[in-house]
């Protein structure tokens, strides 16, 4: 018992929230200085957190687009927006067949000919009927989803004149003049089923 010694149960600590004689607030707690960052939270590039160069939407993608980012920006798309806007993105979505206010279709020229800063601003900060998912759906994500989108409205408005001319057919439209057509083996990229 000799070795025992009450320091250790009364350590001369503060528990969180605890009043404090020592500080002239009376809080153990102490505030935070100015200025201060938490760690990870540092958000340098204004345009990536706002959409905005500016007081402009942004119209150039602050990161680099490619496939992995596409299938992510899919997944997340899938997720939270085609609930309402539907896969394809006319905003056919079941929630608005069952009555709920239809949203925009992302192919009406008004949206098609938007910046890219406009759809990242409408998931931050909501639009009309469309709460906010700044909460749900962290930047990287919102972006992903906003290249996702763009390449949805090109998927359903890119004139045929951009599809290599051995794919024309797929289409439905005759190759060129001295080209063959590729033969048929079923759907697309697949073979028949036997």
């Amino acid at each position: 018992m000799t070795g025992c010694r009450l320091d250790m149960h009364n350590q001369p600590k503060y528990i969180p929230l605890r009043e404090s004689e020592f500080f002239a607030d009376g809080r153990s707690g102490r505030p935070l200085v100015p200025g201060t960052v938490p760690r990870g939270e540092l958000r340098d590039d204004a345009s990536y957190y706002t959409g905005l160069v500016g007081d402009k939407l942004l119209d150039t993608m602050p990161v680099p687009v490619n496939k992995d980012l596409l299938k992510r920006g899919q997944e997340r798309f899938n997720i939270f927006c085609a609930p309402c806007h539907s896969a394809l993105g006319d905003g056919q979505g079941t929630i608005a067949r069952r009555g709920y206010l239809k949203p925009p279709s992302f192919h009406d020229d008004r949206l098609r000919n938007a910046p890219l800063g406009h759809f990242y601003r409408v998931m931050t900060y909501g639009s009309g009927a469309m709460p906010d998912y700044a909460q749900q759906i962290p930047p990287a994500d919102r972006w992903a989803i906003v290249a996702y989108i763009r390449a949805l409205q090109l998927s359903q408005a890119a004139p045929a004149s951009d599809v290599p001319e051995r794919d024309r057919p797929l289409l439905g439209q005759p190759p060129s003049k001295g080209e063959a057509a590729p033969a048929k083996t079923g759907p697309v990229g697949g073979e028949e089923k036997k």
